[in-house]
């Protein structure tokens, strides 16, 4: 894209740029300037909140706590917001909160320069586990007295609030993450907040309990899109989803949708999960998961009949996938040129699936994984 195109790009709609937080308007006027130059399907909507997004999104969570991978991040995400990637997501945890800071100064950045509009970005994030601050503590003890000082004496949460050493969904902490995560990214609004790994809890608790405490979370959440900090919420979760309910971790979609449905009714903002799904991990297409009155059925499934988007993450299950590859693959997923391209390929073929999340702090392999929906 040129200079001039990126001046002039987010213009085609008066006024629509001032927008805190991703439209239909918006993320359409995206699609529309982007999509000559992908296949037909690259554009999705968005479950039931009216809106566009890239079917390849950015993930940033590997790397180091330092600048050089800041850098690299914020680069990367000012190049996907550019070259057609209109969904980000991130976590407060990832990289000691400095993937957020990095996402927040490219968005900032690509406003700036007129590359692209806040209300056609669709900008994730997560809560749930203890974020450290810019650098890990060094020693266990310093993470303790962090932990007591930064949430505990403040009356954030209680210690039996936490589990497994720092994982925490009460309400006030997850107030207190999003109204940081909001300074972290520099925008009034997230657009879709997800509790991060809820099935962590049941490491400490017994599903019941935890039934109960995420009521208590969405209870807040609901509060936090009415006064617009959050548009919409969700659960980002590793395990929960893809094991069957009489495994320990197991967490069941239909009593998500029916938690949101007791706080809000009809009216509820849960709008989306967020699970593995790759060539390795398929347990959301294959396996029964998910308990639909007397049936079982996977999660992508369930997903379609309770209206819920699915995002898949770990499309390249952390780099694995991005080579080596066996030739059923590249017979299954012909003409692609790297393994990379036909993992994420198979993800995006998936029905049901929104979005296929990769983590990219490389500009290069920004742009040879948006090959794999590129037309031609």
């Amino acid at each position: 894209m040129t200079k001039n195109q990126r001046r002039t790009a987010p213009s085609h709609a008066s006024g629509s740029s001032s927008a805190e937080r991703a439209t239909a308007d918006g993320t359409k006027r995206f699609a529309e300037r982007h999509a000559a130059r992908f296949t037909d399907d690259y554009f999705r909507s968005f479950s039931n909140i009216q809106l566009l997004v890239s079917s390849i999104g950015q993930g940033t969570y590997l790397g180091e706590c330092n600048a050089e991978d800041d850098r690299d991040y914020a680069e990367a995400a000012y190049s996907a917001l550019a070259s057609g990637i209109s969904l980000i997501d991130t976590a407060i945890n990832y990289r000691c909160q400095r993937s957020e800071r990095a996402v927040g100064r490219a968005l900032s950045r690509a406003v700036r320069e007129n590359t692209v509009a806040r209300d056609e970005v669709v900008l994730c994030t997560k809560g749930g586990y203890i974020p450290l601050d810019d650098t890990p503590p060094a020693t266990r003890e310093e993470y303790q007295a962090y932990v007591e000082r930064e949430y505990i004496a403040t009356g954030l949460a209680r210690p039996e609030d936490i589990v497994a050493g720092g994982h925490c969904i009460a309400p006030a902490f997850l107030e207190a993450q999003i109204a940081r995560s909001r300074a972290n990214l520099g925008v009034e609004t997230i657009d879709v907040y997800y509790v991060h790994n809820p099935e962590q809890q049941l490491d400490a608790v017994t599903p019941a309990e935890l039934s109960a405490r995420l009521r208590s979370a969405f209870e807040m959440l609901e509060r936090q899109c009415d006064s617009g900090t959050i548009a919409a919420y969700g659960c980002a979760t590793w395990n929960g989803l893809r094991v069957t309910p009489d495994t320990r971790g197991h967490v069941s979609l239909a009593e998500l949708v029916s938690l949101a449905r007791d706080v809000c009714g009809d009216r509820h903002h849960f709008t989306a999960v967020q699970l593995p799904l790759n060539l390795a991990c398929t347990e959301a297409v294959r396996l029964p998961t998910q308990q639909l009155g007397t049936h079982t059925v996977p999660l992508l499934e369930a997903a379609a009949e309770l209206g819920v988007a699915v995002v898949a993450s770990a499309s390249l299950l952390q780099g694995k996938l991005a080579r080596d590859l066996p030739s059923t693959v590249h017979d299954a997923l012909p003409g692609f040129s790297t393994d990379a391209q036909r993992a994420i390929a198979f993800v995006r073929s998936l029905p049901m699936v929104t979005a296929a999340l990769v983590g990219m702090k490389s500009v290069r392999h920004l742009h040879e994984n948006l090959a794999a929906a590129r037309r031609g």
